[in-house]
C-alpha cells in the first residue's frame, strides 16, 4: 500500500479530462449500474483498498488547494 504524495501522470491526467460527456453518457446507458454510487458493494476488496488509498495518499495539486 502506498502512503504520501502519488506520483503525477500526464498521460492519465490528460486521459481522464478529456475522456467526453458522450463517452460517459453511452456507458450509463449499456452498462447498469456505471456511474452510480455504492457499486463498491460488489467488489467490497476493491472497496476497501481504495478507501484505504484514497485517505492516506495525497496528490501534489492537493498542496496547492
Amino acid at each position: 500500500m502506498k502512503f504520501g504524495l502519488r506520483t503525477p501522470s500526464l498521460k492519465k491526467s490528460i486521459s481522464a479530462r478529456t475522456t467526453g460527456q458522450l463517452k460517459r453518457a453511452v456507458k450509463r446507458a449499456i452498462i447498469p449500474g456505471y456511474g452510480k454510487k455504492g457499486i463498491g458493494l460488489l467488489h467490497p476488496k476493491r472497496a476497501m483498498y481504495n478507501k484505504v488509498y484514497n485517505k492516506t495518499t495525497f496528490s501534489i495539486f492537493d498542496l496547492f488547494k
